[in-house]
């Protein structure tokens, strides 16, 4: 927190230089008072060879170590379950892939038969009006 004031205002306001002096020293009082608060978090960590382990505190050391392995295990079981599921789900849609190419092929050979069949007819129809013309006018 950083009080500033325009240097013009300062100059022609003396409460102001107070004010200022008062905040200053507030936020140093904050400081050493969070300084002070958290010495103990920057003391360095007592050596392990001086403190004697708890055999509690390696019991619940070998519990909490022996659940995450657990956890752990558990959640790489799910992953490669999931991971193979997904890998049939692949297959599975690959193949359904190749089915619809098929039937869509098929479908349009169908339609391509069906349009020549469809101009065979038209032309024979052709043929045999003009044949019946013919034999009307003659």
């Amino acid at each position: 927190m950083n009080a500033t004031i325009r240097s013009e205002q300062a100059d022609s306001n003396p409460e102001v230089d107070g004010d200022l002096a008062a905040v200053s020293e507030v936020e140093a009082g904050i400081r050493d008072f969070v300084r002070n608060d958290i010495a103990y978090l920057r003391r360095p960590a007592v050596a392990p060879d001086t403190v004697p382990i708890d055999a509690n505190a390696e019991a619940t050391v070998n519990n909490v170590n022996s659940l995450i392995q657990r956890v752990a295990g558990t959640s790489l079981a799910e992953i490669e379950k999931l991971i193979s599921e997904l890998e049939s789900l692949r297959d599975l849609l690959h193949a359904e892939g190749q089915r619809v190419q098929r039937e869509i092929s098929g479908y349009a050979q169908l339609s391509q038969a069906a349009m020549k069949s469809t101009r065979m007819i038209a032309d024979n129809v052709t043929q045999w009006k003009r044949a019946a013309d013919g034999l009307r006018n003659a």
